[in-house]
């Protein structure tokens, strides 16, 4: 009778581990990214009060974004669409995301480009969309700065990312379907992230409370020189609302495009 209660606590999983994670008394390695050997998090049945495919973010206090790396930009030097996995704290992929633009802005527009990033769950359903305008890049210009739309599904808008003009520190605001701000971002006077992890603060709106962070954690300076590869943690209560954790996951890209995107053909 011991053993087959025992079997049945197995069965159920335990508390603070998510459906399908291993049992933590066995060591748990994660893979490297590999799309032949992929460890997917299992689905999970969608609420009816969320957004269909943002049931995944309901449970995560910490997402990890992973840029692939571009084999082909490597050897040319030149800039390819980005493509990043987005995964729980176990490894296990819950996204994957792709971004469509055309060869012109790539080449001309580089890291100012407008796009659009198209991320599906484990079943290849688009559950999120961001679209990225063209708009300027520099602290001289207190106009027309960065913006995102943040999508889920595909068509209904739930949330802004806005950047605020200031001459020492970049900023930027999340803000709701109504364009109304919800939190703020505050990121480092210098986030260049040459030889350590880059924290951008995640803070009330009067900048009197921080209640998460996302960080761009430094890969090495072999990794950092020769590709565009990079990895982001988001770091947030796991209570908070899943739209707006899918708006911070388009902040990440949005900072990856601004602070961290180069190519050889740069150097």
């Amino acid at each position: 009778m011991a053993s087959k209660d025992a079997q049945n606590q197995r069965s159920r999983g335990l508390p603070g581990f998510l459906p399908g994670a291993p049992d933590p008394d066995h060591n748990f390695q994660v893979s490297l990214p590999n799309p032949g050997n992929q460890v997917w998090q299992p689905a999970l049945p969608p609420p009816d009060s969320l957004p269909p495919g943002l049931e995944y973010l309901s449970q995560l206090d910490l997402i990890i974004i992973h840029q692939q790396v571009e084999l082909l930009g490597m050897i040319l030097g030149t800039e390819t669409s980005n493509k990043y996995e987005i995964k729980n704290s176990l490894g296990q992929r819950i996204y994957f995301a792709v971004e469509e633009s055309i060869c012109f802005n790539r080449t001309f527009c580089s890291t100012l480009r407008s796009c659009s990033l198209k991320i599906t769950d484990n079943s290849g359903r688009e559950v999120i969309t961001v679209h990225r305008p063209l708009r300027c890049n520099s602290c001289w210009c207190p106009c027309y700065l960065q913006e995102l739309e943040i999508q889920a599904p595909p068509g209904t808008i739930v949330g802004y990312v806005a950047q605020k003009w200031d001459p020492f520190l970049p900023k930027f605001t999340i803000q709701n379907a109504n364009k109304e701000d919800i939190l703020k971002i505050v990121g480092p006077c210098a986030p260049c992230g040459c030889f350590g992890d880059v924290d951008f603060e995640v803070k009330t709106i009067n900048e009197k409370l921080t209640i998460g962070k996302i960080s761009k954690y430094w890969s090495g300076f072999v990794n950092d020189v020769f590709t565009n590869a990079d990895n982001f943690g988001i770091h947030v209560p796991a209570d908070l609302d899943v739209t707006v954790k899918a708006a911070m996951i388009g902040a990440c890209f949005l900072f990856d495009f601004m602070f961290f995107e180069h190519s050889l053909a740069g150097l």
